[in-house]
């Protein structure tokens, strides 16, 4: 277990806090409850990668081999966090993901959900225009911000740059497989009311 995977929800949620003046963050008790009435949208970065590999070809997303890929920690990481999710009863309506394959693949691992791989939610950087990346910042808003069917939650399984392009640079810190909860607004606002580190899923689907 890394640092970052032990740091407790409380923190976590008093962080989220100060994102947002109006919003209200969620009490540890509260979260699990809360998203079984769904109506949240929930952001992951992808889980745990093989920190000796690089993104060699952004261009070409088709290009699997070409990409860094999630580690052994980190399929294990997806498949328990969607494990805790269906233990839990957490009502998901779909996952939009990356192209990119590490966040197709976790999305996939979960199992909580269809998955459906967009551009919208794929890191660009530099490799892309600065048009494109303001495009794909708006997205992500506007994904944040739309509420989801009644009574489900939307997951997204993203990238830490897309994050913090939409949501601030407060989200500079958010680990991999870390979620962060948002709860929509409408209009392509949002507030962000809670942080989850990977292995608080487990502990609350063996709590219940």
């Amino acid at each position: 277990m890394t640092k970052r995977t032990a740091v407790s929800l409380v923190p976590l949620i008093l962080m989220a806090a100060a994102v947002s003046a109006h919003a209200e963050p969620l009490a540890p008790a509260q979260v699990v409850p809360e998203l079984r009435k769904g109506g949240y949208v929930l952001f992951m970065r992808h889980p745990a990668t093989n920190p000796d590999q690089a993104d060699t070809d952004p261009l070409h997303l088709d290009n699997v081999k070409a990409q860094r890929g999630l580690s052994d920690e980190g399929r294990k990481q997806a498949r328990a966090i969607g494990e805790a999710f269906r233990k839990l009863k957490i009502p998901v309506a779909r996952i939009v993901c990356s192209k990119f394959w590490r966040a197709q693949e976790a999305a996939q691992l979960l199992g909580v959900g269809e998955v459906g791989p967009s551009v919208d939610v794929a890191e660009g950087g530099l490799v892309v225009s600065p048009n494109e990346n303001k495009r794909r910042a708006e997205a992500l808003r506007h994904l944040l911000g739309t509420p989801p069917p009644k009574g489900k939650n939307l997951v997204i399984v993203s990238h830490k740059p897309n994050l913090q392009d939409a949501a601030g640079k407060e989200f500079g810190d958010i680990g991999e497989a870390e979620v962060v909860v948002f709860r929509p607004l409408g209009n392509s606002k949002f507030e962000a009311v809670a942080r989850v580190a990977p292995t608080r899923w487990t502990e609350w689907a063996v709590m219940r």
